[in-house]
């Protein structure tokens, strides 16, 4: 993870070895004090399923940079994006995503930052 307090740094994805925090997914992360991005590389599909759906208080921005994804979003139609597309889900609002290609990348924004991502890292599980 990297932490721009008070300065501003860089991520460099050639140089940044992705953090595996469960099986076919790893993630890279940048970070202000009340803003995170997160580099989300993902593999193993298509998936015959949807992950669970889940919420939290975040605000998020998703950006689709590789892959094909279906994006659920509780009380909407699926939606399938690929390269280019984006996504935005309210805090509190229930959505998952399908992997839809058999790898895909994602890069989603949060305010605020996840305390609950930071946690996983230092306890060595993300």
């Amino acid at each position: 993870m990297i932490h721009a307090e008070n300065t501003a740094l860089v991520l460099l994805d050639a140089e940044t070895e992705g953090q595996v925090f469960r099986p076919g997914f790893a993630r890279k992360i940048i970070r202000t004090n009340d803003l995170m991005t997160v580099v989300i590389d993902i593999e193993g599909g298509p998936w015959a399923e949807p992950d669970p759906m889940h919420f939290h208080s975040h605000e998020q921005v998703s950006y689709v940079a590789a892959g094909e994804i279906l994006f659920l979003c509780g009380g909407q139609p699926p939606r399938k994006l690929g390269a280019g597309d984006l996504f935005a889900v309210a805090s509190g609002v229930p959505h998952s995503i399908q992997l839809l290609s058999p790898t895909a990348r994602l890069v989603d924004t949060f305010h605020p930052i996840r305390e609950d991502f930071l946690q996983e890292e230092m306890s060595g599980r993300g």
